[in-house]
């Protein structure tokens, strides 16, 4: 890209290019770092107060910067949010799919999609809260298509490892998959409201329990 056009027929050493290359390093991470922790801010804002109702003042007011310089790094607020919820489709689809091809049996696949779902509760808590309370907003926006589609790939692994379930009988064949999975998503997504990190149970303390309520019931046997 930019780096191998601008570096071509430079020479390897002497009369101070090593500087000036450590300085354009030096500045890249800087304003990587600096990138990085808008985002993060602006995750925060979006948790609580919502993506509709946090403007880019709100940001930049924030970070302490004007809101001028904000738009150095981003657009609009709807770049930093796209980064945020691709960043979080992007790892726990990957971290599903890993899941998935391990080929375990149905039972064991799915607790282990649900420890993964409880683990984003705190890494990723305002991207959970955007898509509860935004998603409906987000999506009817072209740039934001991807999460309909991730969200139906999704689906799609936990629908087709439930049926695998009932085919195998470990599950109940009475039970719709797609209304099971679409229970135990809301369910999960919904504890980032009350989960508090540092609490009595961790996320995957809370998940074994999920798991547990959710394979055994609540009666006595």
């Amino acid at each position: 890209m930019t780096t191998t056009s601008t570096n071509s027929g430079r020479p390897k050493s002497g009369g101070g290019e090593p500087g000036a290359r450590r300085r354009g390093r030096g500045s890249s991470a800087a304003a990587s770092e600096r990138r990085e922790h808008l985002v993060k801010l602006a995750a925060e804002l979006f948790a609580e107060k919502g993506f509709q109702a946090t403007t880019v003042r709100n940001i930049a007011d924030e970070a302490g910067i004007l809101s001028g310089s904000l738009y150095h790094h981003f657009d609009s607020k709807e770049s930093i949010v796209d980064e945020i919820l691709s960043g979080f489709f992007e790892e726990i689809m990957t971290r599903y799919r890993e899941v998935i091809d391990k080929g375990d049996d149905p039972r064991t696949t799915i607790a282990g999609l649900v420890r993964i779902a409880f683990g984003t509760l705190e890494p990723h808590r305002a991207a959970i809260t955007v898509m509860q309370n935004d998603w409906n907003y987000l999506k009817g926006m072209e740039r934001f298509a991807y999460l309909t589609k991730s969200e139906d790939e999704v689906e799609k692994m936990w629908t087709d490892t439930i049926k695998a379930g009932q085919e195998q009988d470990l599950f109940r064949s009475d039970v719709d998959p797609k209304l099971t999975y679409r229970m135990i998503r809301d369910t999960v997504w919904v504890a980032v409201r009350w989960f508090k990190p540092g609490g009595r149970l961790d996320a995957q303390g809370l998940a074994d329990h999920y798991l547990k309520v959710m394979f055994d019931g609540i009666n006595t046997h």
